[in-house]
């Protein structure tokens, strides 16, 4: 009973997202930022604007995040938790991993690779909030961009998209010392919204973490997740969020101590018996800032550069073409960033998850 109670009061009712009107809120005149309306185009050069507003730490008004978070939120909620995405012959498609608040070494991806539209879309594959000390201007910056044009940004959850790792990471107290708990509330209900998949030209499944724990599990399994909620501890959206790869064979239990780690002759006969190609996934560190694994069928993504101010990694990216949908990485190093250190909101401090 204390679980279940536990995980009702986890979840935002929909009434008490009502109550967050930011219409209630006041603009004062002095504030000189972006401007957001509730309807109608969010047109690039107010995309550019909110950008370099942030990029000078500057904080876009409470009154305009909440609108952001409103429409975003509508948005997500109508897109299905398995997200088919079609990339045309001659069109370039960008998959970056876990960004982890690294707000200035985001606008350094767009810098070198061109920024988001529709012809030069993005996925970006979970973990845009936590340790680094800019989560609010990464996590803002991407639904700007998807407001903008749903299909110049597509975005898939991580498991730092939940309510737990955010008090512990980070994400929470970044919040509440810009703005206040309500923004956390309109925050986490939208990550509830967010797709667990993508799957390319039907050939390459990309989601956080990883493969499932229980075999058979196929792609309509994955469609017909119940996603629009905090994430349970157990389970196929678990296993998307929390599972990485290991170099044996088999499934053995994960050294997070959630979900498991697969070894490649689990991937290959997932992949075989969904018609798929190969795996993105995100969720771990990688010095190179990528790793291929299992025959070249597992492919681990990391955009975090010199992650937390302490290590010593590239970060990179992977873009594909459409007519062959290899994969191309193309890596980076990190770019200075103002002098907040990594974790300075969180309650303390943690081992990597």
């Amino acid at each position: 009973m204390k679980k279940e109670k536990a995980f009702a009061e986890s979840i935002a009712r929909p009434d008490e997202m009502d109550t967050i009107d930011p219409e209630d809120l006041e603009v004062p005149e002095s504030y000189k930022g972006p401007v957001i309306e509730m309807e109608g185009e969010l047109t690039e050069e107010t995309v550019m604007s909110a950008l370099d507003y942030m990029k000078e730490q500057k904080y876009i008004h409470k009154k305009y995040v909440w609108r952001i978070l409103k429409r975003i939120t509508a948005i997500l909620e109508k897109e299905e938790t398995l997200v088919d995405v079609t990339v045309a012959d001659e069109a370039k498609y960008t998959i970056c991993g876990d960004i982890h608040g690294q707000y200035y070494d985001t606008l350094n991806i767009w810098s070198k690779n061109g920024y988001p539209s529709e012809k030069n879309p993005y996925l970006f594959n979970g973990d845009f909030v936590d340790r680094g000390s800019f989560s609010v201007e990464c996590i803002l910056a991407l639904y700007i961009w998807k407001i903008h044009n749903p299909k110049c940004m597509f975005l898939n959850r991580g498991n730092h998209e939940g309510k737990n790792m955010n008090k512990l990471y980070g994400f929470e107290g970044e919040v509440k010392h810009k703005y206040c708990m309500q923004t956390m509330t309109l925050f986490a209900h939208s990550f509830n919204m967010l797709p667990l998949c993508h799957v390319i030209n039907k050939k390459i499944m990309v989601v956080h973490g990883g493969l499932f724990s229980k075999e058979g599990v196929m792609l309509d399994d994955i469609k017909k997740i119940s996603r629009k909620c905090e994430i349970p501890e157990s389970g196929n959206m678990c296993d998307i969020l929390w599972a990485d790869p290991h170099k044996g064979k088999g499934r053995i239990p994960s050294k997070r101590g959630v979900s498991i780690q697969f070894g490649a002759d689990i991937a290959e006969k997932f992949l075989d018996d969904n018609g798929l190609d190969y795996l993105v996934r995100s969720h771990e560190m990688k010095e190179e800032g990528y790793e291929v694994e299992a025959n070249g069928r597992v492919i681990t993504i990391f955009s975090a550069p010199k992650y937390c101010d302490q290590m010593t990694n590239k970060g990179a990216y992977i873009n594909l073409k459409g007519s062959e949908m290899k994969p191309h990485f193309v890596q980076f190093d990190a770019v200075p960033h103002p002098p907040v250190p990594c974790m300075a909101y969180a309650r303390q401090t943690q081992q990597f998850m």
